[in-house]
């Protein structure tokens, strides 16, 4: 990095660019733009920016939450495999925090791990109070299973689509709440006040072409990952949104960001056929017993291992050439899930109905054919710096989700990302409305671009470069104002 306050640090090249390009818009552009005052602004709309939503608003706080799609349209409801709580008999907060921190290779920000692991048997009991379903035994215990990298069952789930049912109960949430919903509303720049604090957003309305400024006492960020980015050209696994709009706001208004080097890629992402390549396999399938195979028909990688490593293992394979190739681009290995339906038959179909689903759209059979698979990127483990309130290095501004950094390390074990979510967009959704005051901010605006243009240009750096990019480049996006 060369300019900002993570000058001098390593930086993924594409990231790189993004965060030292130029602002979309100036001054001039917001003459005459429409403004809108609120005690807190929510930037996203998956499950971050809903429990934090909630959470605000529920304290007294008037909330508004824009969103760039639609709310929920998130990688939350992508997210298959389940929540991390410690809540078998013999399993302990001590075990999950050990087994985060071994898995993000000691990395990770010790206090937001421990405030993470001990909130995680009250978020499985805040979400089911607001209505989320878990599957259940017989008696109306709640099932578990090991995630990888992990040393017990700990994993609570619902069916293959855990992320989809929580989304679903937090949208209904907050679309029966006195939240403000703007939808199709990406935020193209955060406002700052006259003592640094952050006071807002710049909104760029889809619909109206048009900008508009919130005017806040704090901001939550919630904007998810940057997967659309497509990192050493990977397929992802991310949503259509998913194009790391929060990391670029937020460096520009001069919060600390960390491992802007270290991405996770997802093991087991289908590679084909092309019309549903980079679609997740759940983890959960190998929990269940599912083997990796390589073209010699071995067994060559532990199935619950960490995520890195096994991505690592299925990349050695094909770079050694026992790999499964389709064609001259096309590799992989095999999953080899008819074993398990001969193991148990049907269970498969009745614990992995997204899994049927998504193979029915590339006229496979996962009870008669082994799927081919090969990593996808998947998630960002470095982000915004945040304490455990969820509070960034910026006074007024909150991160919380993918967009901060810390919680992980430099890998991210199973389950982990569901639990944050709730766990630190509560915090920050709480912290944010106890901190409101009745003077506010007197002046805000954009002027902190003064300082970025002029670091950019001491520096030599291109001044034709754009961010935050809002949309992938496949969507051919531009931002006109009528």
């Amino acid at each position: 990095m060369q300019v900002g306050t993570n000058k001098g640090t390593l930086s993924h090249h594409q990231v790189a660019t993004m965060l030292q390009a130029d602002a979309q818009n100036d001054k001039d552009d917001l003459a005459g733009s429409s403004i809108t005052e609120t005690d807190i602004l929510v930037i996203g709309g998956g499950g971050a920016g809903c429990a934090a939503a909630l959470t605000a608003a529920r304290n007294g706080a008037r909330v508004i939450l824009v969103t760039k799609l639609r709310l929920g349209d998130s990688n939350t409801v992508m997210a298959e495999g389940g929540i991390q709580a410690s809540i078998e008999p013999g399993d302990t907060p001590q075990a999950h925090y050990d087994d985060t921190l071994k898995a993000g290779h000691h990395t990770a920000n010790k206090k937001l791990v421990a405030t993470m692991v001990m909130d995680a048997p009250n978020v499985i009991r805040w979400l089911i109070k607001e209505g989320m379903q878990f599957d259940q035994n017989e008696f109306g215990d709640l099932l578990t299973r090991r995630p990888g990298g992990a040393s017990a069952n700990r994993i609570v789930y619902y069916r293959d689509y855990t992320g989809l049912e929580m989304m679903r109960v937090l949208r209904e949430a907050v679309s029966n709440s006195n939240i403000e919903v703007w939808d199709h509303s990406p935020v193209v720049e955060l406002l700052s006040s006259e003592t640094g604090h952050c006071a807002g957003a710049v909104i760029y309305s889809v619909e109206k072409r048009a900008y508009k400024m919130i005017k806040s006492q704090a901001v939550i960020l919630a904007t998810g990952g940057i997967g659309r980015m497509h990192i050493n050209g990977f397929p992802t696994t991310n949503h259509f949104g998913a194009t790391g709009d929060g990391l670029v706001l937020a460096y520009r208004l001069g919060a600390k960001l960390r491992d802007l080097d270290s991405f996770q890629y997802h093991p087991t992402a289908i590679a084909y056929p092309s019309q549903i390549a980079g679609s997740l396999i759940t983890e959960g399938v190998r929990s269940a017993g599912v083997q990796l195979l390589n073209a010699l028909g071995e067994r060559f990688v532990d199935e619950l291992k960490p995520r890195d490593y096994i991505s690592a293992a299925i990349l050695r394979e094909c770079a050694e050439g026992r790999g499964v190739w389709v064609d001259d681009t096309t590799k992989g290995v095999w999953l080899d899930t008819p074993n398990m339906e001969l193991r148990d038959p049907g269970l498969m179909k009745h614990r992995f109905p997204k899994l049927f689903q998504l193979a029915k759209r590339g006229n496979l059979d996962p009870r008669k054919s082994p799927l081919l698979v090969y990593p996808a990127l998947h998630y960002q483990n470095g982000g915004v710096v945040i304490n455990e309130k969820g509070q960034s290095t910026i006074p007024g501004l909150y991160c919380v989700g993918e967009v901060s950094g810390g919680i992980h390390g430099r890998n991210r074990i199973m389950g982990n990302a569901l639990l944050e979510i709730i766990s630190f967009g509560r915090r920050a959704g709480k912290q944010a409305a106890q901190n409101i005051s009745a003077r506010g901010h007197k002046k805000s605006g954009i002027e902190h671009l003064t300082k970025l243009r002029r670091e950019l240009s001491r520096a030599n750096m291109p001044m034709d470069v754009k961010s935050p990019m809002l949309f992938p480049a496949c969507a051919n996006f531009e931002l006109k104002i009528e």
